[in-house]
């Protein structure tokens, strides 16, 4: 019995390496086809923000300003929903100017009547998070061709490249008929746009739903009176992701600051003292084992009593 099922497993083991190596051997031949997505598909764009780094610190007339092109031209479609309106303190407005955005934000918070038990909607607090664009997914992408637009709270820890992802989708737009990777070789017909999508080697899949939402230059008015242009907007809220995404990094990076600081002071005080207290310091060792004389004569004794001959 042993020997017919050792003999059904040597059979099945040398199936298996067999498929093993004929398949090696096709991949070796015929290689698949590099993807368009692959070919086609680009790395982030440089984007270099006050935040970044070790030591950054956040701009806060940046992050109004992106605040504002959410609030006029992103909100339309993508969600904030992990972030409450009184969290704006953080970016420099004060309590009235949060109430003032909050009372005027254009999507009401769902609600219940209280005279007739009816889904209604109030006016939104500034205790309130941003709330959603659309009541549900299904509505969501009933509105955006079957696409759900994802919630930008987190966009920039989700997506690979952070805000550079970001800022690189918003500014990268092509013209899919016209469009030229390194290589200068032309989009192939089966990866470009289909109905409802729109071109753009910066996202993972070349073609996505999102139509351009930054289009021409003066879509938003700054208070500041930085000129509005398309590259600017762009960094703009994506300098706001990032503060959405992390709003204590300047307190992350502060304590950092402290910690290191501290450990290399703790290293400094350890080095002094082992040389004030241990670098001169000698420590006699005691000869022990089976070599010592003491222990040597207590064998003999015991052995001369057991009459043990060695």
């Amino acid at each position: 019995m042993r020997f017919i099922l050792g003999f059904i497993g040597s059979v099945f083991a040398a199936i298996l390496l067999f498929s093993m190596i004929s398949n090696l051997a096709t991949y070796a031949k015929n290689p698949p086809a590099p993807l368009a997505a692959e070919k086609f598909h680009r790395e982030p764009k440089e984007l270099a923000l006050k935040s970044d780094g070790p030591f950054g610190k956040f701009d806060k007339a940046q992050l109004q300003r992106g605040f504002q092109v959410y609030s006029e031209v992103c909100s339309a479609c993508h969600s904030l929903k992990l972030v409450s309106f009184r969290d704006l303190k953080g970016i420099g407005y004060n309590d009235a100017e949060i109430k003032k955005i909050a009372s005027d934000w254009k999507t009401q918070v769902p609600s219940i009547n209280p005279d007739t038990g009816e889904p209604a909607g109030r006016k939104a607090l500034a205790s309130d998070n941003f709330p959603a664009p659309f009541a549900n997914d299904v509505a969501a992408r009933a509105a955006n061709n079957n696409a759900l637009p994802p919630d930008l709270s987190l966009i920039t820890k989700s997506r690979e490249g952070g805000a550079a992802y970001v800022y690189s989708l918003l500014t990268g737009w092509a013209n899919a008929d016209t469009y030229r990777n390194e290589h200068g070789e032309k989009l192939p017909a089966e990866a470009k746009p289909g109905p409802n999508l729109h071109f753009n080697p910066y996202f993972a899949n070349l073609n996505l739903a999102m139509p351009p939402p930054l289009t021409s230059e003066g879509q938003v008015t700054y208070a500041d009176g930085t000129k509005p242009t398309v590259d600017q907007m762009a960094k703009d809220v994506s300098a706001f992701l990032v503060w959405t995404a992390e709003p204590n990094l300047e307190n992350r990076h502060a304590a950092g600051l402290a910690v290191s600081i501290f450990l290399l002071v703790a290293t400094i005080l350890a080095y002094f003292a082992y040389r004030q207290i241990w670098y001169d310091a000698k420590r006699a060792v005691r000869v022990t084992g089976a070599l010592d004389p003491v222990n040597q004569a207590k064998s003999k004794r015991a052995k001369a009593k057991q009459g043990v001959i060695g």
